[in-house]
């Protein structure tokens, strides 16, 4: 558009902004009122250069920085008087903010009181499974078992020997002697009182008995004869209750002792023996066929143990 041919004779209708210019004020540019329209607006016009800031600061030359590099003109609030102070008033607190870091302190806390409640509730469970413990062993003693009876009931073992101890034994000069038996002390070694044993029962028709008294049950019992041999076997007939015994009662030379030493041929032997209740009769016979040069020291009984 030319001027004087078409548009606007007036600055301020060619250039609503001319008011703003020098010479848009020399040719009578008037700002609009109303705030260019916009509602509860502030008309503040002022004309470009003149506002200040406490103090003008001293013009530069216009310079177009580079890219990326802050205009010459440009001086940040905080460099101006009085901005340092609103610069710093305007700082964030670490109170809020949209920068607010997260909440790590209320999280420690929510975890050591997690840690806290398993601590105590593994502590409670311990001390129960305690009391439990106790209390079930109170209990179990409260009620004594077999073993643990007031009274010790005695053992097998310790029945076993009272009842071999009650079992009778003889000496040789308490026997009743036949046949050419008889006694003697002169070959050292017998265990019966005065050291006497049975002599002379070489021969056939000899024999001893012993009249057994207060067997209280009837039953099988095991038979000790201790005797003496001159290191050669010697055997002889069992008779129980009057009726002998098919398998000799075996007096071998078990020890290997030396011939000819009566002394070092002390031997036991024994045998199993089937006893009536009450009294009983045993007796050791040198018949036919019995090897009998042997003498003879104590016999007693005892209960079977079975082997």
């Amino acid at each position: 558009m030319t001027p004087g041919n078409n548009g606007a004779s007036t600055p301020e209708d060619d250039d609503p902004f001319g008011y703003l210019y020098a010479d848009g004020q020399a040719n009578g540019a008037q700002p609009p009122s109303g705030g260019y329209g916009y509602p509860n607006s502030v008309n503040r016009v002022r004309t470009v250069g003149t506002r200040q800031y406490g103090q003008q600061a001293p013009a530069a030359p216009q310079q177009h920085g580079a890219y990326g590099r802050p205009n010459a003109h440009y001086a940040a609030p905080e460099t101006l008087p009085g901005g340092a102070t609103a610069a710093q008033q305007r700082q964030p607190s670490h109170g809020g903010g949209r920068g607010r870091g997260p909440n790590t302190k209320g999280l420690l806390i929510g975890a050591v009181a997690v840690v806290a409640a398993v601590v105590i509730g593994i502590g409670v469970a311990m001390v129960s499974g305690d009391d439990e413990d106790k209390g079930g062993g109170n209990q179990a003693d409260a009620t004594p078992t077999q073993s643990q009876s007031g009274e010790p009931s005695p053992s097998a073992s310790s029945g076993k020997a009272e009842e071999e101890a009650e079992l009778p034994a003889i000496d040789a000069k308490a026997l009743r002697l036949e046949g050419g038996a008889s006694t003697a002390s002169d070959i050292k070694g017998a265990k019966a009182d005065g050291g006497i044993y049975v002599a002379g029962f070489n021969q056939v028709g000899a024999k001893v008995t012993w009249t057994v008294n207060g067997i209280e049950e009837a039953g099988t019992y095991r038979l000790y004869v201790r005797y003496s041999i001159p290191g050669v076997d010697a055997n002889a007939t069992l008779v129980v209750n009057g009726k002998a015994d098919a398998r000799p009662l075996n007096m071998k030379n078990f020890g290997g002792l030396p011939k000819g030493d009566w002394e070092k041929g002390w031997q036991t032997t024994w045998a199993n023996v089937n006893l009536n209740k009450g009294t009983n009769s045993i007796a050791v016979a040198c018949n036919e066929g019995n090897q009998c040069d042997v003498i003879l020291d104590q016999l007693s009984l005892a209960e079977e143990t079975g082997n």
